[in-house]
């Protein structure tokens, strides 16, 4: 007894607990309460799926915590599914009584992955309303962009930064972010890479998947996915408070051709020299139509013939349970790819620069092959010889695919174990 509590006054005294909860503990029957921030939209599979990773984490290595979920969005029937996996989660939305009361009961706030640090109002919010410790799962750090002056675009960054060095600590999703960071001058306790939260979400929906696989040909292990996408997400053909962006749409039909001639060179050579049949599919509700124009309807009749367009949306789910029956996959898309490697199947991701530099994450977890930069001219030749080779040495690519996996598996319960160390269970 005396041993636990001289190491936790240490961990107390360099700053790595607080002392207070460290002594409670959970020794008055009173569970530790996490909010989580998250959810940030549904139109996007991977947006979806952040928030079930991080739920599956903290089940899996705090399952003795009680979570709360602080979300942006849970419409499209995502509330039901995030309640029918995890049945003991609450959820307290935006200015409602249930959010106050999670206020008051709360230990730690949770900042869930996203694209940078999404919601950091509402960390500092937080923060000024009640001194209570946060902490930031698998973000990107983006260097900000201002449509005005570049001491503007600094001066935001340094907002940010300054919210960041009040977190006990700060996972990034990849180490570009990780180095940028840095390199602003953040300085929070700990900061390292840790994976986005989606590698972890177990969603899914095995009887549509089984329905649609069976209604399209799609033999288990005889078909693989490839995903499409503009440079820019045209949310103004999906969301009606979102007006026509003219520039963006300039860009995405200026490139479109050039970042989707590979994939479907690809699409022909795995017909040509494979047994395998292809699954055009989307990640977000802007892309089946993108699926269609820039991969499908090009392609000689001959190859059709074992192409499968799907002119559908899907929740994450069914897009989990049919991409666990596939080859692989590969695309333009980065989440679709996280939540395959995550259930351990080979995906490769064919990213810009548009996209942050969240890509770099492959090669954090050891799949910096089966990445590729198309803003790069002398990495573009090889999506296709890479896409091949997946599909010809399935069980080598299923390999390296574990790999991975172990390896975001072991930062995951890394992350945990600070967070146990945050909340004094250690």
């Amino acid at each position: 007894m005396m041993q636990n509590q001289t190491r936790r006054n240490a961990l107390a005294a360099l700053g790595l607990a607080p002392l207070g909860a460290a002594l409670a503990g959970a020794a008055d029957g009173i569970p530790k309460r996490v909010l989580l921030r998250s959810s940030w939209q549904t139109v996007n599979i991977g947006d979806i799926a952040h928030t079930p990773g991080v739920l599956h984490i903290l089940e899996t290595h705090l399952p003795e915590v009680e979570v709360t979920l602080w979300p942006s969005n849970l419409d499209n029937g995502v509330d039901e599914l995030l309640l029918a996996r995890f049945p003991k989660l609450k959820i307290a939305k935006k200015n409602t009584p249930e959010l106050k009361q999670a206020f008051e009961e709360c230990d730690f706030l949770l900042h869930g992955s996203g694209a940078s640090l999404v919601a950091e109002n509402d960390v500092k919010k937080w923060r000024d309303e009640t001194g209570k410790p946060y902490g930031i799962y698998g973000i990107t750090l983006p260097l900000k962009k201002s449509s005005k002056t570049t001491a503007t675009s600094e001066e935001a960054l340094q907002k940010t930064i300054a919210i960041l060095n009040g977190a006990r600590f700060v996972y990034f999703r990849d180490s570009h972010s990780l180095a940028i960071a840095k390199e602003k001058g953040c300085k929070a306790p700990v900061m390292e890479f840790g994976p986005d939260g989606a590698f972890a979400c177990d969603l899914r929906d095995d009887e549509k998947a089984e329905s649609y696989l069976k209604a399209n040909g799609l033999e288990p292990g005889k078909f693989i996915c490839v995903i499409p996408r503009l440079r820019y997400t045209p949310y103004w053909t999906i969301k009606e408070h979102v007006s026509f962006d003219e520039v963006k749409h300039a860009r995405n039909e200026a490139m479109k051709e050039h970042d989707h001639a590979q994939l479907r060179e690809a699409i022909v050579k795995i017909v040509e020299e494979t047994d395998l049949k292809v699954l055009v599919c989307p990640e977000d509700r802007t892309q089946m139509a993108v699926g269609k124009e820039m991969l499908y309807d090009p392609l000689p009749d001959t190859i059709k013939k074992r192409v499968v367009w799907r002119p559908d949306y899907w929740l994450t789910g069914e897009a989990i349970s049919v991409h666990d029956q596939s080859a692989g996959l590969f695309g333009n898309e980065m989440h679709s790819p996280i939540m395959c490697i995550g259930h351990g199947t080979p995906a490769i991701v064919c990213r810009w620069k548009e996209q942050t530099s969240k890509g770099y994450m492959w090669e954090d977890i050891g799949l910096g092959d089966w990445l590729f930069t198309t803003d790069n001219a002398d990495e573009m030749p090889g999506i296709v010889p890479a896409v091949l080779d997946l599909a010809k040495n399935p069980e080598a690519a299923r390999k390296k695919a574990a790999k991975a996996r172990a390896f975001v598996e072991k930062r995951q319960k890394e992350t945990m174990a600070q967070l146990r160390i945050e909340l004094g269970l250690s």
